[in-house]
C-alpha cells in the first residue's frame, strides 16, 4: 500500500512545503500566520467545493466551514499528508456532510414564472439538475499545473457546464472520488485517507464513476471549442447577442448546431434541435419580439450574459437571470438559461439597468 504523501516529499505542482514557523505560530493562535498558510489554497478549495456541491453559494459556505474547522483543528495536523491534502480532506468531508444533510437547493419555482405554459420538451430528466453557474473571475487564478500528474481533466474542462451536469448525476462519494483522482490528481492512497476509506473502495468508486461518465461523455466536442476570447469565439458570441437583443429567432437558429440543446436548470425540461428551440424562443423567451439587453460576462469557462428585459413603460431594464453558451467550432451547441436573479451578484451584475 502506498504511503500518503508527506510534506517533505516532492508532490504535484500544486503542493507547497509547509512553513514550519508559520505552522507553529498558527498553532499558538496567530491568525495572520494561519491565513498565510491557507491563502494559497483558498481559490482552488472553493472551486473544489463547487464541483462537488454544484452551487457557488453553497461552495462559499463550505469553504468558510472548512477554514474554521482547519483553524480549530490545526493542532491535529500531524504532517502525515501534505498540508494541501489535509485541507482537501476537511473540505471534501464538509461538502459530503452538506449533501447528506440535504443542504439548500434552488427552488424550481424560481426557474420559471409565467402564465404561459412551457412547450413539450424533447427530454424530461428524471431528477432536476441542481446546478448554478460559477464566475470565471474565481477560476482565473487556478492553473492546470496545480493538479497532480494523474489528473485526466484540464481546469477549463473540469468546470464546464457539461462536466458539472455529469458530476451532479453521480452519487456524492463517487463524485468526490472522481474529482479528487481525475481532476486534482491525488493518489489513491491520499484519497482513501481523506475519505477514511480504503484504496480498494476508492478504486471501485472511481471505476463506477468513470463508467457512468463514459455512457454519456460530458464534453465530447471540447477539442473543437474555440479558445476563450479568441476572434472565433467573439464572432459567434456577438452574432448571438445582436440576434437575441432584437428578438431575431432565425438569426439565432442560424448559429446553432443541428443537435443543440436549450436547458434551464434546475427545471428538468430540455429542448433539442432547431425546431424545438425555435418554438421555445418564439413562444416563450422572445415571444412577441421581446426586447432585451445582454451584458457580457463569463461563467464556467464559457461566454455568458446577464439578461435584462426592456419595460416599454419605464427607462428601467429588469434582470431576467443569466444565460451561458457552449460553443463547438463556429456554432453554439448548448444554451443554458438560469432564471434566478440571485445568481447575478457573484458576477458583479445588478438587478436592474437604466436604458
Amino acid at each position: 500500500m502506498l504511503e500518503p504523501q508527506t510534506e517533505a516529499a516532492a508532490g504535484p505542482a500544486g503542493e507547497r512545503r509547509v512553513d514550519k514557523d508559520l505552522l507553529l505560530s498558527a498553532r499558538s493562535g496567530d491568525g495572520q500566520a494561519f491565513r498565510a498558510l491557507v491563502e494559497p489554497y483558498w481559490r482552488e478549495l472553493q472551486v473544489h467545493c463547487y464541483r462537488i456541491l454544484g452551487s457557488a453559494q453553497d461552495a462559499e459556505d463550505a469553504i468558510q466551514e472548512t477554514l474554521l474547522a482547519a483553524w480549530r483543528g490545526i493542532d491535529g495536523y500531524a504532517g502525515r499528508a501534505s498540508f494541501r491534502a489535509w485541507l482537501y480532506r476537511i473540505a471534501t468531508n464538509r461538502c459530503l456532510n452538506m449533501l447528506r444533510a440535504n443542504s439548500r437547493r434552488p427552488d424550481q419555482d424560481v426557474a420559471y414564472r409565467s402564465e404561459i405554459p412551457l412547450p413539450e420538451p424533447s427530454r424530461h430528466r428524471a431528477e432536476p439538475s441542481w446546478l448554478e453557474p460559477y464566475p470565471d473571475a474565481l477560476i482565473s487564478e487556478i492553473h492546470d499545473s496545480a493538479a497532480g500528474p494523474e489528473a485526466r481533466y484540464e481546469i477549463r474542462e473540469s468546470v464546464s457546464l457539461a462536466f458539472m451536469v455529469a458530476l451532479q448525476a453521480l452519487p456524492p462519494k463517487q463524485r468526490a472520488v472522481l474529482v479528487l483522482r481525475d481532476v486534482l490528481g491525488f493518489r489513491a492512497a491520499e484519497v482513501a485517507l481523506m475519505l477514511a476509506s480504503t484504496e480498494t473502495a476508492v478504486a471501485s468508486a472511481l471505476s463506477r464513476a468513470r463508467a457512468t461518465l463514459s455512457e454519456d461523455p460530458p464534453t465530447p466536442d471540447r477539442e473543437n471549442a474555440p479558445m476563450p476570447d479568441s476572434p472565433q469565439e467573439r464572432q459567434v458570441v456577438e452574432t448571438f447577442s445582436r440576434a437575441f437583443e432584437v428578438g431575431d429567432v432565425e438569426a439565432i437558429l442560424s448559429i446553432l448546431t443541428d443537435d443543440a440543446w436549450l436547458t434551464m436548470p434546475p427545471l428538468p425540461l430540455e429542448y433539442q434541435g432547431l425546431v424545438a428551440i425555435g418554438h421555445f424562443l418564439t413562444s416563450i423567451a422572445l415571444r412577441g419580439g421581446a426586447q432585451h439587453t445582454l451584458i457580457p460576462t463569463r461563467a464556467n469557462g464559457q461566454p455568458a450574459f446577464g439578461v435584462y428585459r426592456r419595460d416599454p413603460r419605464t427607462p428601467i431594464l429588469h434582470a431576467h437571470g443569466l444565460l451561458v453558451l457552449t460553443l463547438t467550432g463556429h456554432r453554439i451547441s448548448a444554451v443554458t438559461r438560469f432564471h434566478d436573479n440571485a445568481l447575478l451578484a457573484p458576477f458583479g451584475l445588478p438587478r436592474s439597468l437604466r436604458a
